[in-house]
């Protein structure tokens, strides 16, 4: 049966949400942000999730075995700012079972 897993989200200000985020609904990282309204309106997901903006840009904090980059993801962080080793878009991260206790911080809009 699946289930609800915690994700740890820091916002653009620096404050640590504890979120629950519910396994059976196909959604990404990108949008429990927006579901939990952790960022403004409109300053996250801006193409939809089809990793062509990078406003959902994140940087991961911990050791949780996250899918490989696809191309398309590579390439969008290529372009991106404040890039990171550890960044990933949260439109390309899709809440499973296996990622409970992801721990991220957003990076900054600009």
């Amino acid at each position: 049966m699946l289930q609800d897993i915690t994700i740890n989200i820091t916002d653009r200000e620096g404050i640590t949400h504890e979120v629950l985020a519910p396994t059976d609904m196909n959604m990404s990282i990108m949008e429990l942000v927006r579901a939990y309204e952790l960022v403004p309106e409109g300053t996250i997901g801006i193409c939809g999730g089809m990793a062509m903006c990078a406003s959902c840009q994140c940087y991961v904090l911990n050791e949780v075995k996250l899918p490989e980059k696809s191309a398309e993801e590579e390439a969008m962080l290529q372009e991106a700012f404040n890039v990171k080793d550890n960044s990933r878009l949260g439109c390309q991260i899709h809440i499973t079972e296996a990622i409970g206790g992801l721990k991220i911080e957003l990076a900054p809009e600009t």
